[in-house]
């Protein structure tokens, strides 16, 4: 089975370099001086306290490496519509894209057996481009729990958590779903295959739509801002309204918010996400995370006033932030 990475950043890395150490069939397609320095020194993975160096495939164009039978996505959602044609040449008619972004994925409601089936969101795919390129057929839900940052070029430093959850959009136990968590496992990592993924999608969401941004505005780690007593009372107010939402649209969340901030404060002094993306002056997700929680606010007449309010604070963080330099 060949597998390829797309966007080789701290998680796409963290996955590949655990894959090619348990002998599979993989290559990460990079950019700048990080993919420079993995062609020419390998790619060093910290974990455990304990530091690994693995020569693995790192390319910068997709199409020298062929057809592959799994695509791993691991770029920011904004990033991916505007390297389709870079994708492509990988896929062949039975190519599984495994979806392992952050956010509310734009195939979300393909099939579902709703009002809302195979409705389009403009926050997330604004000109259907990656319906169109990809075809939500083609998809395998993947939510991705690890924690990692990269600590120079080459190195990646793994902080917390081992789980790709995966599952189809229909909710059958596919032998393509089957086989991947299969090989997944054998490298070591947690892979369940779920039955409906859109639920893990919610609860890993619920997590992204308030800690990210909050960390963006106060610069504070996940363990500070989960146990600071006014913040929490923020992020408790925004997951209560993503949880009206997502209960209008069928979902039932397996825990309540007050254990899912605690699962965040245990994770500790980790920087979010997003929170490494405004330091380092990089764009955020904030349609993924925030523009498109909005928008299903709207298709199910809920009101968001949290998360209104930390969308547009945040949003100006970033434009200063851009204004800036």
């Amino acid at each position: 089975m060949k597998i390829s990475i797309f966007g080789a950043g701290a998680i796409g890395g963290f996955l590949g370099a655990k894959l090619q150490n348990s002998g599979a069939d993989v290559s990460l397609v990079a950019r700048g001086p990080h993919l420079s320095s993995i062609q020419s020194d390998g790619l060093t993975l910290i974990e455990n306290g304990k530091s690994t160096n693995t020569k693995i495939r790192a390319v910068g164009h997709a199409r020298s490496l062929g057809a592959q039978d799994y695509v791993f996505i691991t770029l920011k959602s904004h990033s991916v519509a505007k390297v389709v044609e870079s994708i492509e040449p990988m896929l062949h008619d039975k190519t599984a894209i495994v979806w392992a972004v952050n956010g509310f994925p734009w195939w979300y409601f393909y099939g579902v057996d709703s009002q809302f089936e195979n409705t389009r969101l403009h926050s997330v795919d604004p000109q259907n481009i990656l319906w169109t390129a990809f075809g939500p057929e083609s998809i395998l839900g993947c939510v991705v729990y690890p924690a990692a940052e990269i600590i120079e070029p080459g190195v990646i430093k793994h902080i917390e958590g081992n789980r790709f959850s995966l599952g189809e959009p229909n909710g059958i136990k596919s032998q393509r779903v089957k086989r991947l968590s299969e090989i997944l496992t054998n490298a070591s990592l947690r892979a369940p295959v779920r039955s409906n993924i859109r639920t893990e999608i919610w609860v890993k969401l619920w997590g992204n739509l308030s800690f990210n941004p909050t960390s963006v505005l106060t610069h504070a780690t996940l363990d500070i801002l989960c146990t600071d007593s006014g913040v929490r009372k923020v992020i408790r107010l925004m997951m209560k309204e993503a949880e009206q939402i997502a209960n209008k649209l069928g979902i039932t969340f397996p825990i309540d918010v007050e254990k899912r901030i605690e699962g965040g404060a245990a994770v500790g002094a980790h920087q979010t996400s997003m929170l490494q993306d405004i330091i380092s002056g990089r764009p955020l997700e904030l349609d993924a995370m925030l523009g498109s929680v909005q928008e299903l606010g709207r298709l199910v007449k809920t009101e968001t006033p949290a998360i209104d309010i930390i969308f547009a604070l945040t949003k100006l963080r970033e434009a200063m932030n851009f204004s800036a330099r």
